[in-house]
C-alpha cells in the first residue's frame, strides 16, 4: 500500500514538472512575443520618423533584417517596365558587391514577387521554379522570405530576406511580422514621397523665379539659358543638362550643354528627324527614355549619348512658338526619372520660353527706341549742325577775298576745306543712321558693321564695343565693304571659338585714304592659343616697343605659316583674311594686346580701288 502511494506521489511530481516546464515554455514564448511586439512597434515608429526617401528605404530593410533575425536582406523598388529601378542590399560588404557586379533588375525569383505581389516563404529558394541561380562570388543562400510593400493600392517594391540565423526556416510568425512592417513601410514611403514632392515643387518655383528675375534684369540670353539648364540639372540630379534651340531652317542647334560628357553635344547642329529633341518636338510633349542610347527614336549619331542611360526631353514653347527643347540625362546604370521629378519640367520649360519671348520683345522695343533716337540725331545734325557749318563756310569764303596777307588767306582756305570735310563726315553719319529707312536698298557699311557686331554677341556671350570714324559709307567702295564685313565676321568668330575672352572691341576707321579694321580681345592671347607667338606670323617675337612680341601676316604665304601654330581651322581663317588684304594691296597684322589678349589689324588702301562718290554734294 505504501509502495503504491509512493509511486502515485512520484508520478504526480513528474506531471507537475512537465506542467511547470510547459508553463515556463509558454511564459518564455509570451515574453518573446511581447519583446518581438515591442521591437515591431519600435521599428514601425522608427521607420515613420524619417522623411528623406532614401533614408526611409534604408531603414526599412535594416529593420526587417533585425526583426526576423536574417543574415541578408534587400529592398527592391519597382520602376518602368515592372523591373527594379533600385536595389538596396544589407549584409553584403561593398567589396563583395563590387565582385558580384550588376545588382538584380527583377528577373528570376525576385521577379516572381513583382509578377505575383503576395508573401512568399521558402525553405530552399533554389527549389522554386523561378529561381535562376546566383552569379559568381555571390554568397550561398537557402531560406527565403519576401513580402510586397504597397503604397495605397499600388505596389511600390518588395522586401527580400534570406539566411535565417541558426540555419532555421522562416516561420509563419516571421511572415506576419514582416507583413506588418511592410504596411508601416508603405505609409512611411508615401509620407516621404509627399515631403519630397513638396520640396521639389518649392525648388522648381525658386528656379522659375530665378530665371524670370534674370530675364527682367536684362541678362544676356545665353546666360539665361545656362541658368535654366543648370537649375534643371541640379533639381533632377541629372549629369547632363542641354538646351537645343530651333533655327530658322528648322534644324536644332545645341546652344547650351553642361555636365560630364557635354563636349559631345555643345555647339552641334542636328536635324529634327532621328534625334531625341526632335522626337519631343514632334510629340509636342515631354518624352522619356529608359536608355537613350538604345531608344528607337534616336537614329542620328546615337554615339553622342555614350555613357548615358535615362533621359527626358521637353519642348520649350509658348502658345505661338516653339523655341527649343530642354534635355536632361543621367549616367548609365542610374534609375530613371520619376513622375514627381518630370511633371514640373513642362511648366518650367514653358515659363522659360515665355521669359525668352519677353526678352525678345524687350530687345525689339529697345531697337525701336534706338532707331527713333537715330532719326532724331540725324534730323538735328542735318537741320542744325550742317546748316550752321555751311553758313560759317560761306561766310569765310566771302571774307577770304578781303584778306590781303598770304598766310592769313591760306589759313582761311584750309579752314573752309576742313569745314567741307566735316560736312561730308556728318552727312556720311546721317546716311548710316537712316540706312534702315530704305528696306529695298543695300545697307551701308556702317549698318552692316553694327549688325555683324550685334550678331556676334550670341556666340561671344557679350556685345563687343564698337567705334567708327571717317567717311565710311562714302569713301569705301562696295567691293571693299564686302571684304570688311567678311573679315569682321571671321575675326569675331575666332574670338568666340578660341580666345575665351570676356570683352572685345571693334574699331573701323577711314582716314587719309586708308581703311583700318581692328579687333581687340582680352582672352588667352596668341601665345596660349598658338603655343607661341612666333608661329603666328612672320617676324613674331620682335619687340614692338611695348615689351610684347608682335606678329605680322603680310599676304597669304605668311598666313599659311601661321596656320601651323594656331591649328588648321584658325590658320585657314587667318590665311583667308591675309588673302583678302593682299588682293587689295593691304596687310594683316596679328599681335599680342597691350596687357593681354590679341589685337588683329586688317588694313587696306582705298586709293585706286574706286572711291565712293559723295552722295551728298553740298546743300
Amino acid at each position: 500500500m505504501g509502495q503504491q502511494r509512493a509511486q502515485t506521489v512520484q508520478l504526480t511530481r513528474l506531471h507537475l514538472d512537465e506542467l511547470l516546464e510547459e508553463l515556463a515554455a509558454r511564459i518564455s514564448t509570451v515574453r518573446g512575443t511581447r519583446d518581438r511586439l515591442h521591437s515591431l512597434l519600435e521599428a514601425v515608429l522608427s521607420v515613420g520618423r524619417e522623411l528623406d526617401l532614401a533614408q526611409v528605404l534604408r531603414r526599412i530593410v535594416e529593420t526587417a533584417v533585425a526583426l526576423v533575425d536574417a543574415e541578408y536582406g534587400a529592398l527592391g523598388v519597382i520602376g518602368q517596365g515592372r523591373m527594379l529601378d533600385e536595389f538596396l542590399p544589407v549584409g553584403i560588404s561593398d567589396e563583395l558587391r563590387a565582385q558580384i557586379g550588376d545588382l538584380p533588375s527583377g528577373h528570376g525569383l525576385l521577379g516572381e514577387l513583382i509578377r505575383n505581389p503576395q508573401p512568399l516563404r521558402l525553405a530552399e529558394l533554389s527549389d522554386h521554379p523561378a529561381s535562376s541561380g546566383f552569379p559568381p562570388h555571390h554568397p550561398p543562400m537557402h531560406s527565403f522570405l519576401g513580402v510586397p510593400i504597397r503604397v495605397r493600392d499600388k505596389v511600390f517594391g518588395n522586401i527580400y530576406l534570406t539566411g535565417k540565423h541558426g540555419g532555421a526556416e522562416f516561420d509563419a510568425e516571421d511572415e506576419s511580422v514582416l507583413s506588418t512592417l511592410a504596411v508601416a513601410a508603405g505609409v512611411a514611403v508615401e509620407n516621404a514621397r509627399l515631403y519630397e514632392d513638396a520640396r521639389l515643387r518649392e525648388r522648381w518655383l525658386q528656379a522659375s523665379a530665378e530665371v524670370t528675375s534674370a530675364v527682367l534684369s536684362g541678362a544676356a540670353e545665353k546666360q539665361v539659358l545656362e541658368l535654366m539648364a543648370e537649375r534643371a540639372r541640379e533639381i533632377t540630379s541629372a549629369e547632363l543638362g542641354a538646351i537645343e534651340l530651333v533655327r530658322g531652317d528648322g534644324e536644332l542647334r545645341v546652344e547650351i550643354a553642361l555636365g560630364p560628357g557635354a563636349e559631345a553635344h555643345r555647339g552641334a547642329t542636328l536635324p529634327r528627324t532621328g534625334t531625341f529633341a526632335g522626337a519631343a518636338l514632334d510629340a509636342q510633349a515631354l518624352i522619356a527614355a529608359a536608355d537613350v542610347r538604345k531608344d528607337a527614336r534616336v537614329t542620328f549619331k546615337a554615339d553622342r549619348w555614350e555613357g548615358f542611360g535615362a533621359a527626358v526631353a521637353v519642348p520649350m514653347s509658348t502658345r505661338d512658338e516653339v523655341r527649343g527643347v530642354l534635355l536632361l540625362a543621367r549616367s548609365s546604370g542610374r534609375p530613371g526619372f520619376s513622375e514627381a521629378e518630370t511633371t514640373p519640367l513642362t511648366g518650367f520649360a514653358g515659363q522659360a520660353a515665355l521669359a525668352l519671348e519677353l526678352a525678345d520683345r524687350r530687345r525689339d522695343a529697345e531697337q525701336m527706341s534706338l532707331l527713333e533716337d537715330r532719326d532724331r540725331i540725324a534730323r538735328d545734325l542735318h537741320d542744325l549742325a550742317i546748316q550752321r557749318l555751311f553758313a560759317t563756310g560761306m561766310t569765310l569764303q566771302s571774307v577770304q577775298r578781303f584778306v590781303e596777307h598770304p598766310g592769313a588767306a591760306e589759313r582761311l582756305r584750309r579752314a573752309v576745306d576742313d569745314l567741307d570735310a566735316t560736312i561730308k563726315i556728318i552727312r556720311s553719319t546721317i546716311f548710316g543712321l537712316r540706312d534702315h529707312e530704305a528696306p529695298g536698298g543695300a545697307a551701308g557699311l556702317r549698318v552692316r558693321t553694327v549688325r555683324a557686331t550685334e550678331d556676334a554677341a550670341a556666340a561671344l556671350g557679350f556685345t563687343p564695343a564698337l567705334r567708327m570714324e571717317g567717311l565710311i559709307d562714302t569713301d569705301v567702295p562696295q567691293a571693299v565693304a564686302d571684304d570688311v564685313v567678311a573679315v569682321l565676321n571671321e575675326a569675331l568668330s575666332n574670338v568666340a571659338r578660341h580666345a575665351r575672352a570676356r570683352r572685345a572691341e571693334v574699331s573701323l576707321i577711314v582716314r587719309k585714304g586708308v581703311l583700318e579694321l581692328a579687333v581687340v580681345d582680352d582672352g588667352v592671347g596668341i601665345e596660349a592659343g598658338a603655343g607661341s607667338a612666333e608661329g603666328v606670323a612672320d617676324g613674331a617675337g620682335a619687340d614692338d616697343g611695348s615689351g610684347r612680341g608682335a606678329g605680322r601676316v603680310i599676304g597669304a604665304g605668311a598666313a599659311a605659316g601661321a596656320g601651323a601654330a594656331v591649328g588648321a581651322e584658325r590658320g585657314a581663317g587667318l590665311r583667308n583674311l591675309a588673302e583678302r588684304a593682299e588682293r587689295l594691296g593691304g596687310e594683316l597684322v596679328v599681335r599680342a594686346g597691350e596687357r593681354r589678349g590679341t589685337r588683329l589689324e586688317w588694313r587696306v588702301p582705298l586709293a585706286g580701288v574706286g572711291q565712293g562718290a559723295d552722295p551728298s554734294g553740298r546743300p
